[in-house]
């Protein structure tokens, strides 16, 4: 194979343990005992599954509304709504308020659906809850509900003496443009037993078809292309203007239930209560460009208004706001900055519940974002676990809305995580149904990484002194695969010239310190491939260059932790999903953990010729945690 060469290796995985104290029914107890720590099943996700029970006699005076700020009439691509329950005669620890997107979702009686349910096991009787709300609170998250301290009248006597009051709520809740128009159920009897006790007139978003949640990710190794992709409900191409005066028309595509996955014994989220039309997914390729340069952009087409007699109807569509853009380094350059990191998500904006939660995400993105103003940072790679929406489609738009801040402004280079791709039978190497049932497409649609075909999710690229390999953990890449021949062919093609350094990314680990389920046994590797690459863990943590559970090297303490690559030892490994996934304790330490931390972060790196720097960065002081160099001469 040649000379030995220095790697740093970086794999990213955070396993989701999710404890529940209350009951499914007896199909999904079964069910959700299978995927434990997989996918997780919470009360709130199956509520489609549960049962109706009745209300009894509906109060007649119960109201539930939708308020919009400033007077709108319509909603806007990005706001902050007011839900307002009235005329509620004994008020329940138990109620809550469910937004149905579209409006026309059915939170009541699901006969149309009564052979899918069956298929579930689920052989109660009807009617059943049809479909997932987007977001969901209870009505006690206003503090003046229970104990009815903003009364409203309801009758008067003829004196004027209010005889008859009830209480009122308001809940706050964070929209953004889905496309589809939206209503707000108000129920009774909790997430395990719900009724419909009100529902409120649908509203509309003002512009369906805007251009929205654009992000950028390289497609070669030039510096001088990017590509743009970005989420309409319009169906006809856009356009993209940069630079000086250019013009793109997009590519569009997108996605159906028929593309998804499922199962025979109980449907996946993606077919059916989790289902939300994605919309169009355009995309188009700047060209021309010059590497570690800065330029503007904006996307989609003119508004063309139309006169309708007394109204006047827009088609829609309209150009985003301009965005400024940075190209990466082309391959060979003396220097590249960039972030990296596992497991993010998306953090709701409001006290909403919803099936996954990533409590560190937005605080992560915010101190990215700093970074990014400062203008030091080239790129950004996130390894695996991206939206965690798992075949809850409308979980991809808002985590899309949640990175655009930086993905619109550098390349946001991806590799595909098991809440992206497992589900059973699919050709995922686990059988576990993390994917809920989206097997790949979504993420693959959402961001088209430079791979040589559709799912076969693996690719490399070059930037400044470093070449990239970036596999995927979800298939199998075991001797003679597919992938390891790809993979052998990738690490000896490196032209040490020109990126004397290889960063090998991946999702899973090889080395763990948790006594389930490690990627490979330690020390069960193919010693070949080790001239070239080996991986790593979850949180945060570090190793010494590391080789078959052994220690070869362990770093020089001299103010910076430093690994003297000059002679090659073996990989460091960098344990990075701390971007967003509720964090976990380490289990055990292991002899070749140098250091961990369980905190929300990112790494990032600064890499020459001659050396590459790892910081980990605390999202919530945006202190350096961990730092540490790997010298070559």
């Amino acid at each position: 194979m040649g000379v030995v060469l220095p790697i740093l290796s970086i794999i990213f995985l955070l396993i989701s343990l999710s404890s529940h104290s209350w009951t499914l029914p007896p199909n999904l107890e079964q069910y959700s005992m299978v995927y434990q720590n997989k996918t997780a099943i919470s009360e709130f996700r199956l509520v489609n599954r549960r049962k109706l029970v009745s209300c009894g006699t509906l109060n007649p005076t119960n109201k539930i509304e939708i308020l919009l700020a400033n007077g709108d009439r319509m909603l806007r691509d990005n706001s902050m709504i007011t839900v307002k329950i009235s005329g509620v005669l004994v008020p329940g620890k138990e109620d809550w308020v469910g937004l149905m997107s579209p409006s026309e979702a059915d939170s009541g009686a699901c006969l149309n659906n009564q052979e899918m349910y069956a298929e579930t096991g689920d052989d109660d009787s009807l009617p059943l809850v049809c479909d997932y709300p987007i977001k969901s609170q209870y009505v006690s998250n206003d503090p003046n509900y229970l104990a009815c301290k903003k009364p409203e009248c309801l009758s008067t006597d003829p004196t004027g003496k209010c005889i008859l009051s009830a209480c009122t709520a308001e809940l706050v809740f964070h929209v953004i443009n889905i496309r589809t128009d939206i209503k707000a159920v108000f129920f009774g009897g909790g997430y395990s037993t719900p009724c419909v006790l009100a529902t409120s007139p649908r509203v509309s978003f003002a512009n369906p078809s805007h251009p929205l949640y654009g992000h950028l990710n390289s497609i070669d190794s030039t510096g001088t292309s990017m590509r743009l992709t970005w989420v309409s409900g319009e169906k006809s191409p856009q356009q993209v203007e940069y630079g000086s005066g250019k013009t793109l028309t997009s590519i569009v595509t997108t996605f159906t239930k028929s593309d998804m996955c499922t199962s025979v014994t109980l449907p996946s989220p993606a077919v059916d209560f989790g289902w939300h039309d994605p919309g169009f997914i355009h995309s188009a390729v700047m060209t021309g460009l010059t590497p570690s340069s800065s330029y503007t952009y904006r996307y989609g087409r003119k508004v063309h208004i139309n006169y309708h007699i007394y109204n006047l109807l827009f088609d829609t569509a309209g150009w985003s706001k301009t965005f400024n853009f940075k190209t990466p380094p082309a391959a060979g350059a003396p220097e590249l900055a960039f972030i990296a990191f596992g497991d993010m998500g998306k953090t709701p904006l409001d006290k909403s519940d919803e099936h996954y939660i990533q409590p560190g995400a937005l605080s992560v993105i915010n101190a990215m974002l700093e970074d990014i103003n400062s203008g030091i940072i080239d790129s950004v790679f996130h390894i695996g676990d991206i939206s965690y929406a798992t075949g809850f489609l409308v979980e991809w738009d808002y985590f899309l809305s949640q990175i655009t801040p930086v993905a619109s402004r550098v390349a946001w280079m991806t590799s595909i995580g098991n809440h992206e791709r497992d589900f059973p039978e699919s050709g995922s190497v686990y059988i576990t149904a993390d994917s809920g049932g989206e097997c790949g497409v979504a993420y693959e649609t959402y961001f088209p990484m430079p791979t040589e075909a559709i799912d076969k999710p693996w690719y490399s690229i070059e930037q400044g002194p470093i070449h990239f390999t970036i596999i995927s953990t979800e298939h199998s890449w075991i001797p003679d695969s597919e992938q390891y021949l790809w993979m052998e062919r990738d690490l000896a093609s490196v032209n040490r010239t020109r990126t004397p350094w290889v960063v090998f990314q991946g999702h899973r680990p090889f080395y763990t310190s948790s006594v389930k389920d490690p990627l490979i046994p330690n020390g069960d590797l193919n010693p070949i491939f080790n001239l070239y690459v080996e991986p790593l863990l979850q949180t945060y943590k570090r190793t010494c260059a590391l080789y078959k559970d052994q220690c070869i090297q362990m770093p020089s303490k001299d103010g910076v932790d430093t690994y003297n690559f000059t002679s090659y030892p073996a990989p460091v490994h960098v344990i990075i999903g701390m971007a967003g996934f509720e964090l976990e304790s380490f289990a055990t330490t292991k002899s070749w953990s140098v250091c961990k931390f369980t905190e929300f972060g990112y790494a990032r790196l600064y890499a020459t010729r001659t050396h590459i720097t790892l910081e980990f960065i605390s999202a919530d002081t945006k202190q350096i945690l961990d730092s540490f160099k790997i010298i070559k001469w």
